[in-house]
């Protein structure tokens, strides 16, 4: 069965979680200039209007100078990046989101997410800044990456400004209900990192056999289960086929017994790991 294309390379019909569209663009590992400016270039092409980056990956100047030339309002792209934790102490957090304003070569971020609760992280001090930031229009949202369902209420009960998102690993391998739950409990979007678990999910039989049976790749099937569970999704892929076979996951629509399946899947597997985390 092949299910009827209902989105094409309309960005319109993109579902959106307050304006951030739920299926964005990743750029981690595009540090190498032209490699990032044509990923880019062809995911706004496709539809995306949701790019995520951060100032650890090296690629900030980048991503600012593919919006600029890609012939796209800047205020129809949904634009995200990350303090890294050796900068979120209250003056260095200033500091580095004034930065990246510059490197990305424009007047607000979307959004702003702390990277990591670690190193210099510190409630007070941080989220502070991260409300002044806000006071100060330098982003329109504030957000958390890889906050535990306790620092994420934490943070809730801190900031003046909303919570906006929880940025997290998630998908089939790695459902990560309890933190989804959280998310929902304090009105924060989870947005999912490695959402096709690096390549994994092509190994999983169900998850295959699903995909053949809509015709569709075993990532597309991740990114629906996703899309479908309310999590907004940015897969990084460098080649243009990968940006836009994971843009097609948009006219994929999973069954009830086809998400029940995925939700059974037993294996787990965690992708990004650092010693720093939080968990550890």
């Amino acid at each position: 069965m092949t299910d009827t294309p209902q989105h094409g390379g309309d960005p319109e019909a993109m579902p959106t979680h307050d304006g951030m569209a739920m299926l964005g663009y990743g750029t981690w590992k595009l540090a190498d200039r032209d490699t990032c400016i044509d990923a880019i270039t062809t995911a706004l092409e496709t539809g995306y209007r949701h790019i995520d980056t951060a100032r650890m990956y090296d690629n900030e100047t980048h991503v600012g100078e593919a919006i600029a030339n890609a012939g796209v309002d800047r205020d129809e792209v949904f634009l995200a990046t990350k303090i890294w934790p050796d900068d979120l102490a209250y003056d260095d957090a200033i500091d580095a989101a004034y930065d990246s304003l510059d490197r990305l070569n424009t007047d607000h971020l979307d959004l702003l997410y702390v990277h990591w609760p670690a190193r210099a992280y510190d409630p007070a001090e941080t989220l502070d800044a991260f409300d002044r930031l806000v006071e100060e229009g330098v982003t329109d949202r504030i957000g958390v990456s890889n906050f535990t369902p306790e620092l994420l209420a934490d943070a809730c009960d801190r900031t003046t400004a909303p919570i906006f998102a929880n940025q997290f690993e998630c998908h089939p391998l790695l459902p990560r209900q309890g933190w989804r739950d959280a998310c929902a409990e304090h009105d924060v979007q989870p947005v999912a990192y490695a959402p096709i678990a690096r390549q994994e999910v092509f190994e999983v039989e169900t998850i295959v056999e699903i995909a053949d049976a809509h015709d569709v790749s075993p990532a597309q099937v991740s990114l629906a289960w996703l899309r479908q569970h309310d999590v907004t999704a940015i897969p990084k892929a460098a080649s243009a086929d990968h940006i836009r076979d994971n843009w097609a996951s948009l006219s994929c629509t999973l069954t009830e017994a086809e998400l029940d399946a995925i939700n059974a899947i037993e294996t787990r597997s965690r992708k990004v790991n650092p010693e720093f985390a939080p968990w550890n």
